[in-house]
């Protein structure tokens, strides 16, 4: 349950950075639903093999390259999808921050209401 509404509650926080920045663009909320989706399943398949690849410029930059495996993620995920639109690298960016912020409140709220038992 907690499952379906993280990812509920994803497309409707997708939904809130188009609205808030005119970077990135949703169509509907269907294609919000497939777009967080498709975020999702890059963050766990994508990242982490990007992640280790990149450990060394990682640690130069003291983890703020993980800003722009981010940005890739999202922009990669607009790239394969109609219905969600990037507007450049910078836009991912920005996008993907928003995205990320949104995604760490709906996760702390989310963890008050579906405590372990």
């Amino acid at each position: 349950m907690k499952l379906l509404t993280q990812w509920l509650l994803s497309a409707a926080a997708l939904l809130l950075v188009a609205y808030l920045y005119s970077g990135v663009e949703v169509r509907s909320f269907s294609a919000a639903l497939i777009a967080a989706f498709v975020i999702g399943l890059f963050n766990a398949v994508l990242r982490p093999v990007l992640v280790v690849l990149t450990l060394p410029v990682t640690i130069v930059t003291v983890g703020l390259f993980l800003f722009v495996i981010n940005a890739l993620m999202f922009w990669a995920a607009a790239g394969v999808l109609d219905g969600f639109y990037v507007r450049g690298f910078g836009a991912a960016l920005l996008g993907s921050l928003l995205y990320s912020a949104l995604g760490l409140v709906i996760e702390s709220a989310l963890g008050g209401l579906f405590t372990k038992q």
